[in-house]
This record gives C-alpha cells, sequence and structure tokens, in this order.
C-alpha cells in the first residue's frame, strides 16, 4: 500500500516538473553571423568539389553544380531564444521573421535530445537539451 503511494507522489512529483517548450516566433529571431560573399562561395566550391576533394564524395548532389553547393552553403546562423538554426541567405530578414511553424519533433542523438521546429518555406530552428522529450501536439513536453 505504502509503496503504491510513493509511487504515485514519485509520478505526480516527475509530471509537475514537466518542461513544455513551444516553437519560437521567428519575428523575434537575430542573425548572428555575416552571408558568405559570392568570392567565398566560389572558393568554397573549388576547393571541396575539386578532383580530388573527398568531403562530399559520397553525396552526388551537392558538387553537381555551383548551384547544388549554393543551397547547402549559402546560410547564416540565426538564433531565438534557446534555438538555433541556419537559414538561408536568399531570404531577406524581414522574410523569415514572418514565417510561421508548421511542425515539431524530437529525436535522439546519444545523450542529447534535439527538438526541432519546421516553419513555412522548410526553415528549421532546433534546440539541444539531456532531457528526454516528446511531441504532444505542437509543442515538445520534456522531463
Amino acid at each position: 500500500m505504502y509503496r503504491l503511494a510513493f509511487a504515485a507522489v514519485m509520478l505526480a512529483a516527475a509530471s509537475a516538473h514537466a518542461e513544455t517548450i513551444s516553437c519560437p516566433d521567428l519575428s523575434a529571431a537575430v542573425q548572428i553571423g555575416v552571408c558568405p560573399s559570392e568570392q567565398e562561395l566560389k572558393w568554397g566550391y573549388n576547393g571541396y568539389c575539386s578532383d580530388n576533394a573527398r568531403m562530399y564524395e559520397k553525396d552526388g548532389d551537392t558538387c553537381a553544380s555551383i548551384e547544388n553547393y549554393k543551397k547547402l552553403k549559402d546560410v547564416v546562423l540565426w538564433e531565438v531564444g534557446e534555438f538555433q538554426g541556419y537559414l538561408p541567405c536568399g531570404q531577406s530578414p524581414e522574410q523569415i521573421k514572418a514565417t510561421r511553424p508548421v511542425g515539431v519533433s524530437v529525436s535522439k542523438a546519444g545523450a542529447m535530445t534535439r527538438i526541432a521546429c519546421t516553419y513555412d518555406g522548410g526553415l528549421v530552428m532546433a534546440y539541444r537539451t539531456k532531457q528526454a522529450c516528446k511531441v504532444e501536439g505542437a509543442q515538445a513536453v520534456c522531463n
């Protein structure tokens, strides 16, 4: 009887400490870095996609053209709260700040949990934590 009561108290205490994490509003996002210049992108393409480069050898798409390379590398770091993401430089800050969340997912990599918020146009902002999390509705709940 006492064990059951103790288990119920512990379960209630654990759920009382659950943290609900919602996808952030990108209108408050801040661009952290600087977008690469055309010259930097060409230099990177020539260096990483040359005949003897091995960085993308298993990926037949990235080095197929400089346009494909730019899709991957013409990005800059943005932050909003604890969330971070590399967002495309081809979109203006106004366009990025106007996007709205469309989904949330949770994945595990070793001891870390990644909460990924997807926005209109495929933008992704991620938050990493050591807590165990699961998706509930349009939010992540972490213990």
